[in-house]
């Protein structure tokens, strides 16, 4: 008789996806590890598309080392046939029944054809989002997310312009900069919305984190090296262009986070690479029901959420890099081959891991305070023709209507009088610019669908569902 082994869905093969995976297959788990990308590696180590031929890949990624050892241990457990990676799959809902869980995926970059992966638990490691404050002229071609820039640069080889400012705030701006200015481009500068002062108030938990702070300083010296004008304490306000991103208006920021009078000037570039931080990706765990702490997914200490069966960890669980990405993933695929054979945890297991997690979420915190310090005045910089909701096409100026005349007081109001949200990404990239110029709380929808899906495969569920 064949022995019949648990079989764990790893939604996501990011790095919080790929130690999970490979400790949950190392101790008896049959793994199905499910990604919307063609290679494994996540955002952090998006990997360059094979038929390119990058000759020193590694020069755009940082913790190579670490994705060589992800790597060689995938291999390793595929060959060993402990776990099957699907590749190129948009995994659309998660689906709880009484005897385990069907995950839900269309296939290929058509998408519209659907399967379905049966699993006895699941551990989402969906990673997270970017976040962008609309402006006037963001618009324009040329102005992409910091992230978006990223990959063009990882997946693509490919620089989004001759000329760059890396612009917005939060820790990805660093790496962006720095990568495009070591792959040729001229980055003009680099604009921070947050200043020395909100870093240097929080001195003592840096010096906990001494790796960390080497990090930082290699981005400073790379910086230095490139010659990058680095603007803290300012912020673009503006996009200018007819056809395309032409120049950007960077101002000065006062106390109160309003552009200071007298301190605009304009900045030549073709390319605007902006974020303003990192949104934990949440609707499998809210469409499975499972509660959030925040924005987050909600886990204990083994990276459980209150659902059965259900583990999630990394971005998801909470904004806080690679490095927490992998100590979660770690724990949780300890946690959930314990769960799905029927052993008990040992805690001790995983201790290190603990504490790195520990540590690391605090080092987070910290900078998340640090980042968010100042009070923002963003919204007014918004004119009414700003674009806010770019799918439908609403502008600000329909939102501010919707508000101060129709009396909406929460962001579902505003989208049913506005559309505002009701387009393709259905409010994933929209809502906390829509909710800032409507002055709501931003309260994300719980969506049934993570993603778009075609009709034809809503009907077609209704019939058992291929497998794998």
């Amino acid at each position: 008789m064949t022995e019949h082994r648990p079989v764990l869905a790893v939604i996501g093969a990011g790095p919080a996806g790929l130690a999970g995976a490979l400790t949950a297959a190392a101790r008896g788990v049959r793994v199905v590890l499910i990604d919307s990308a063609t290679e494994a590696g996540g955002q952090f180590y998006r990997q360059p598309a094979k038929g390119l031929g990058a000759r020193r890949p590694q020069a755009l990624h940082h913790q190579w080392h670490t994705w060589k050892r992800l790597r060689t241990g995938l291999d390793t457990h595929l060959a060993a046939g402990r776990i099957t990676h699907l590749s190129d799959r948009h995994v659309w809902c998660v689906e709880g029944k009484s005897d385990g869980f069907s995950v839900h995926a269309l296939i290929g970059p058509e998408q519209e054809e659907s399967v379905a992966v049966h699993a006895d638990g699941v551990l989402l490691a969906t990673g997270g989002y970017e976040k962008v404050l609309p402006f006037p002229g963001w618009t324009l071609p040329g102005v992409v997310t910091a992230g978006g820039a990223q990959a063009l640069l990882k997946g693509g080889l490919v620089l989004p312009g001759r000329t760059a400012v890396v612009a917005g705030t939060g820790p990805l701006l660093l790496p962006v900069a720095t990568g495009l200015a070591a792959a040729g481009a001229q980055v003009a500068a680099l604009v921070e919305s947050a200043g020395p002062r909100d870093f240097t108030r929080r001195a003592r938990t840096w010096a906990g984190a001494p790796a960390k702070l080497a990090e930082g300083a290699g981005y400073a010296a790379q910086l230095l090296r490139h010659r990058v004008s680095v603007m803290t304490h300012h912020a673009v306000v503006e996009a200018h262009g007819t056809e395309r991103l032409e120049s950007v208006t960077v101002a000065a920021l006062d106390h109160e986070g309003r552009p200071a009078p007298g301190t605009a000037r304009r900045v030549a570039c073709d390319t605007l690479a902006v974020g303003h931080g990192l949104l934990p990706h949440t609707d499998l765990a809210e469409g499975l029901g499972c509660r959030l702490d925040g924005p987050s997914v909600y886990v204990d200490d083994e990276q459980r959420t209150d659902v059965p069966g259900v583990w999630a960890a990394g971005e998801a669980t909470g904004i806080g890099g690679s490095t927490l990405s992998l100590a979660e993933g770690h724990i949780a695929g300890r946690s959930a081959a314990a769960g799905l054979t029927g052993t008990v945890p040992d805690p001790r297991e995983w201790a290190p891991a603990a504490r790195a997690r520990t540590r690391l979420r605090q080092f987070f915190a910290a900078l998340d305070a640090a980042y968010a310090a100042r009070p923002a005045r963003w919204t007014e910089q918004v004119t009414d023709e700003t674009v806010v909701c770019r799918c439908e096409e609403v502008t600000a100026g329909a939102v501010r209507e919707a508000v101060g005349t129709l009396g909406a007081g929460d962001l579902r109001t505003v989208k049913l009088l506005t559309r505002a949200g009701m387009g393709w990404c259905q409010g994933r990239m929209c809502e906390p610019g829509v909710a800032g110029v409507a002055g709501c709380a931003l309260t994300p929808a719980r969506r049934l669908l993570a993603r778009p899906v075609p009709l034809g495969v809503l009907a077609a569920s209704a019939d058992p569902p291929a497998s794998q």
